[in-house]
């Protein structure tokens, strides 16, 4: 599998970010565009229940769609693990799945922007009931710490991981279980759903 060398800074000001990248010679490749994923897992959630912190998801990103397994072996700059090829269909890709036996068990939108360098890229994230949030991502940890620098983030609010740790910091009485890839849709419009409530 490759391994991304990636990570998020959270509750950021994507305006504020865009300035901060066209001042260091960023390009924006790719608008904030609406972006849907499936998760597919089978009936007894066999993939979230034996390999904890993995997933198969199927995602349009607007101008192509990609079938991906994503594994993060530890929450760490390095931690993420995937194999991603891209598909000409979301329905269909998905399909696939629904043929053999797995079951979509979540429908979920977001949003993304991608601005690139020569060796780095920026991704400005929002989903639904989160915070906006950033992603850096690059072939080395220096290169990721140098950009971080550069936009004026501190290193010590860095998080590692799937979107997960933004929303465990968003809602910090969710345990290692719980996660918005149990919620069957996770959409702007739909309201916000009993897992990210505060029990009383």
């Amino acid at each position: 599998m490759n391994t991304e060398i990636e990570v998020k800074f959270l509750h950021v000001n994507h305006e504020e970010i865009r300035n901060r990248l066209k001042g260091i010679g960023f390009e924006c490749v790719t608008p904030m565009r609406l972006m849907r994923r499936a998760i597919i897992d089978y009936p007894d959630r066999r993939l979230q229940v034996g390999v904890p912190n993995s997933y198969i998801r199927v995602r349009d990103e607007g101008d192509k769609v990609t079938l991906t397994y994503k594994q993060f072996e530890t929450l760490s700059i390095d931690g993420a693990k995937e194999i991603e090829v891209v598909t000409s269909s979301f329905e269909d890709t998905i399909k696939i799945f629904t043929q053999v036996g797995l079951e979509v068990v979540s429908l979920q939108e977001s949003k993304r922007e991608t601005w690139k360098s020569d060796t780095c890229e920026v991704v400005l994230d929002e989903w639904p009931w989160l915070d906006p949030y950033i992603e850096i991502e690059a072939s080395t940890e220096t290169e990721v710490r140098e950009v971080s620098q550069q936009l004026g983030l501190n290193w010590s609010e860095a998080k590692f991981g799937d979107v997960m740790v933004a929303y465990r910091d968003q809602y910090p009485y969710l345990n290692e279980t719980q996660t918005v890839g149990k919620v069957s849709e996770v959409l702007f419009d739909s309201p916000l759903p009993d897992l990210l409530k505060e029990k009383k």
